[in-house]
């Protein structure tokens, strides 16, 4: 098979490597043509893998009709902040057989919430779209370690194409119909790997880490149900394996923000030391928002948006989240109807938190 790969950074070069060792044609388009003319001169990609040596046969380029032409499978690894303008640029070279797949784990920013799937169906006329999500930090990918992804589309064949392209002896590709809830994982579970992070840097011990997952979990969850997710999605790879391994490793571009904020740092400074897009800075604002005018209860997110974007110390926010009302253990498998009872009760006894969280 034919693979382009549209974006130079770390997961995309990953991906591009297994591909050829499958034995694809693979082309990887980046902006930087140093950094294209070096990655075929040496097989590195020094800027965001320089202890991975590639497979030798992925060609780099910045020409992005190079990379397109005749490619049967188009992977867009770009953030979500340029994701639109770079789909737009390739439109012309996608025809309604190309598969098309995202591997970015964000939301487009605006007032459209818009994931990064839709904008694929929006932009382009491709009929076989997908996501590719999971606990899946490059580095370790990179570096062979055993990983797994899930692939989530409409499409059959495409579920069945990408498995059979990406899958090799230590990455494995399960499959899903659930495109929503697995790209829902994907972008949202940035969001508590922020908190996790900052939590670390506190000196808040093991305990807290695991409730902080737990109760992400279920806001996860409860979030994308709201929006026609289904909730068995969140128990898999793209779900709570996701979530572990974002709040666990210090690999985790979000947990290392949330670990400098905790540290004493400010947001501008811990997105500046870390270099690349941690896309849960920008996804908290927008689940945030959709949250409220939806009336999906989540207090973990409002809390982590007040201390990023408010000046709440976290020490109080950390505070606030223990006061607050104390439900159900597991509500995220509750009918909707149940989770909004739940959410009506919180409001009544504490007024102040429903109007922080609901309104």
């Amino acid at each position: 098979m034919r693979v382009a790969v549209l974006g130079g950074g770390s997961f995309g070069t990953a991906l591009a490597s297994i591909a050829a060792t499958r034995g694809a044609r693979v082309r990887q388009w980046m902006r930087d043509a140093d950094l294209a003319s070096r990655i075929n001169e040496r097989h590195v990609n020094d800027r965001y893998l320089p202890d991975f040596l590639m497979n030798p046969s992925v060609e780099a380029s910045a020409d992005m009709d190079l990379v397109l032409d005749g490619a049967e499978l188009v992977l867009v690894a770009i953030p979500s902040g340029a994701f639109r303008a770079v789909v737009r640029q390739a439109a012309p070279q996608i025809t309604r057989d190309t598969l098309l797949v995202s591997t970015t784990k964000g939301i487009e920013a605006g007032d459209e919430f818009h994931l990064m799937s839709q904008i694929l169906e929006e932009e382009t006329v491709s009929r076989h779209i997908g996501v590719l999500s999971g606990p899946n930090l490059a580095a370790e990918i990179a570096a062979g370690h055993l990983s797994a992804s899930v692939i989530a589309s409409d499409d059959e064949m495409t579920r069945a194409r990408i498995q059979q392209v990406l899958s090799c002896d230590h990455f494995r590709v399960y499959a899903s119909n659930d495109r929503f809830g697995v790209e829902l994982g994907g972008a949202l579970k940035n969001i508590y790997a922020i908190a996790v992070g900052m939590a670390a840097a506190l000196g808040m011990g093991e305990n807290t880490r695991s409730m902080l997952m737990t109760r992400a979990l279920a806001e996860m969850s409860r979030f994308a149900v709201a929006r026609g997710a289904s909730p068995m999605t969140f128990l898999g790879l793209a779900g709570i394996g996701d979530l572990i391994v974002t709040c666990s490793s210090s690999l985790s571009r979000n947990y290392r923000v949330g670990y400098a904020i905790g540290e004493g740092r400010s947001l501008d400074e811990a997105v500046e030391a870390l270099g690349q897009v941690a896309e849960g800075v920008n996804t908290v604002h927008l689940i945030v928002e959709r949250a409220r005018r939806d009336g999906v209860y989540m207090p973990l997110a409002v809390a982590l948006h007040q201390v990023l974007f408010e000046g709440v110390d976290p020490h109080e926010m950390a505070l606030s989240l223990m006061r607050s009302e104390q439900g159900s253990d597991v509500e995220f498998t509750l009918p909707r109807e149940a989770v909004l009872d739940a959410q009506r009760r919180a409001a009544r006894t504490n007024p102040q938190d429903s109007r922080d969280t609901l309104t």
